[in-house]
């Protein structure tokens, strides 16, 4: 409600534009290497008229990943409804995320660093989707899916903690970023994970890998 009282119909609508296409550019092409000079003139518009939409390029990307995160939500809400159980839910959050780290370049985890107010935006979504995890993995514990003895905001945590030092550290130098993250996971899920889920896990990660 508050933007759509601080801009017009047609502001608003140019507003969402630049924000998705901004947030494709940033993803494929990091985020320094694209300039607020390069967004105004994709949309035909002056960078006055960019700066009256956004205070700064931080703020552009600010909302770029509040976009995300929309989306993400809305993905996964969407996912309750249509899937059977909790693991099924993971792992067609698991197969979206590897989606969007094809379409995301290394240097957008390396640059974003560079922006604070992003970052801590990007990592207070994480601290979100880490209640969310935890409650996830509880209801698969009722379901039968994950074993019952293990300490899931424990284990949770250190998982974001390997994803963290994954983006910070040089071993995608050596190995193929979307390989490293694909051990972290099925690591971690195998370990979390009742004969049940083991069984539904592997049948997943053999129509994955077929594709």
């Amino acid at each position: 409600m508050k933007e759509q009282a601080k801009y017009p119909t047609a502001r608003r609508e140019l507003r969402e534009k630049i924000i998705i296409s901004a947030g494709e550019l940033f993803a494929q092409e990091g985020i320094r290497s694209i300039t607020m000079d390069d967004i105004a003139a994709s949309f035909g518009i002056s960078k006055r008229t960019l700066y009256e939409l956004f205070s700064d390029k931080e703020a552009l990307l600010i909302e770029c990943i509040r976009r995300e995160m929309a989306l993400e939500e809305a993905f996964m809400r969407e996912q309750v409804t249509r899937s059977l159980n909790v693991l099924e839910i993971l792992l067609k959050r698991y197969q979206r995320s590897i989606e969007r780290f094809h379409a995301t370049s290394k240097k957008f985890f390396d640059d974003i660093k560079k922006y604070p107010r992003a970052y801590e935006q990007l990592k207070n979504g994480n601290n979100r989707n880490t209640e969310d995890a935890v409650n996830f993995f509880k209801e698969g514990v009722r379901q039968g899916y994950f074993r019952e003895d293990v300490n899931f905001p424990i284990v949770n945590s250190l998982l974001r903690a390997q994803l963290d030092i994954l983006m910070e550290s040089d071993l995608c130098k050596t190995y193929p970023f979307l390989a490293v993250y694909e051990s972290i996971m099925f690591t971690f899920l195998r370990g979390i994970s009742t004969e049940k889920g083991a069984c539904e896990l592997e049948r997943f990660i053999i129509r994955y890998r077929a594709k």
